[in-house]
């Protein structure tokens, strides 16, 4: 299991309470108030997958990330990282092929054994990626964003993909595209929309499920005999081991095989590591749920596949515990040979969105103390004690003073 540890580095001063670590599960949540951290632990785990990824396919060897600022510049600074770092700062990142340490300014890098590893497409999905579809022409503007740029660049992608019309988790609506114009269209059932004129929620909402539908899908499909498209740089390295494995004379025919399939491994992704910043953004609950579904239908497309949520929305975090029972629910069902409850249960929950409730961790951020806490279980769901419900009672509860202040005038 992939794991971090933070301490002195932006808002995040104290770190996880008890064990000190932070365990990326199937589905990890976070939640906070702003400034909180929710953001820079989610960027955390994408730039440390990153270094370990071009570590596994022999982007760069070890020493040459241990070297003075590699890792600060252009990792931190891809996500605009770099200024929170201190003379304090402690940062371990444990993954499935290197454990990764920055204490005292330095890097250091060790290799781990016994694990199998997965090489993963990651994708930062951004807050700001509204814009996108707001703007006509976007790559005609100059984005600061490093992350933004990717993901721009995986959302023309997914455009250029698409084959028909897709059908949308909001409202029963579809995307076309229109390839001539290069124009995204909503149509519902009496009306088409350009996407740029579309509302917030749609605006917010297409370009994540887009490229989420594109990667998850695109990852799904590969295998040994369908390889990835590669890059010209990883083409070029992957012809190189090609050669090198081939002028060994003394390898026998299956010794070849092993080796390149070996080879292949390094080079074709075989799980997607998708990191969404709130999902819920401009979305009407109910919308937020069908969001939430498709993220996690795409989850669980792969048993390699890994979610990462920011979020302030209770709604998400309400969802997930639906999802969590329904996942209750069918183990049940099968357990019992009790077949026709889950057309029953699939109204309630879609089947491809259930979340195993030891594959789901929610953590919260507390921007006062700089500390993170993992949400307990209760019940084999998540626990209803978080900030987001507390603000809801809290609502409640000013509510409720105002009722007493109008029966103190009536009296």
């Amino acid at each position: 299991m992939t794991r971090l540890r933070v301490k002195h580095f932006g808002p995040i001063r104290n770190g996880v309470k008890n064990n000190g670590w932070i365990e990326f599960k199937r589905v990890t949540v976070f939640v906070g108030n702003q400034g909180s951290g929710k953001s820079t632990l989610a960027k955390l785990y994408s730039t440390f997958s990153w270094i370990e990824k071009a570590l596994v396919r022999g982007d760069y060897d070890h020493k040459w990330f241990e070297r003075k600022n590699k890792f600060i510049k252009p990792y931190l600074t891809y996500h605009r990282l770099e200024n929170y770092l201190s003379a304090e700062t402690e940062i371990e990142y444990e993954g499935e092929a290197y454990a990764i340490k920055y204490l005292r300014g330095q890097l250091h890098i060790s290799e781990l054994t016994g694990k199998k590893y997965h090489l993963p497409q990651i994708m930062y999905v951004p807050a700001e990626r509204n814009f996108i579809a707001y703007v006509r022409h976007p790559r005609e503007l100059k984005l600061s964003s490093d992350s933004l740029k990717e993901f721009l660049t995986e959302f023309d992608a997914a455009k250029a993909n698409i084959k028909g019309a897709l059908l949308l988790p909001i409202n029963q609506a579809e995307l076309e595209y229109d390839k001539l114009n290069d124009i995204l269209n909503i149509r519902e059932s009496d009306y088409k929309l350009r996407l740029a004129d579309a509302s917030s929620g749609f605006q917010s909402a297409v370009p994540l499920h887009l490229v989420s539908h594109y990667l998850a899908n695109t990852v799904e499909e590969r295998s040994e005999e369908r390889p990835e498209t590669m890059s010209t740089d990883e083409l070029d390295r992957f012809r190189k081991e090609v050669m090198e494995i081939f002028s060994v004379e003394t390898l026998t025919e299956e010794q070849r095989r092993i080796a390149l399939s070996a080879l292949s491994s390094r080079f074709n992704k075989t799980a997607f590591i998708n990191i969404v910043e709130e999902p819920e953004q401009n979305l009407y609950p109910r919308s937020q749920w069908g969001v939430l579904q498709s993220l996690l239908q795409f989850n669980n497309q792969g048993k390699e596949n890994r979610l990462v949520l920011t979020t302030h929305s209770p709604y998400v975090v309400s969802y997930l515990t639906i999802a969590v029972q329904g996942k209750h629910l069918h183990d049940a069902i099968i357990e019992r040979n009790a077949e026709e409850l889950l057309a029953r249960l699939a109204k309630v929950v879609p089947l491809h969105s259930l979340v195993d409730a030891d594959e789901l961790a929610i953590y919260q951020a507390d921007e006062m103390t700089g500390s993170i806490e993992k949400l307990p279980m209760s019940g084999g769901i998540p626990s209803d004690h978080n900030y987001l419900n507390e603000s809801l009672r809290e609502g409640n509860d000013l509510f409720d003073q105002l009722l007493d202040i109008e029966e103190a005038l009536e009296a």
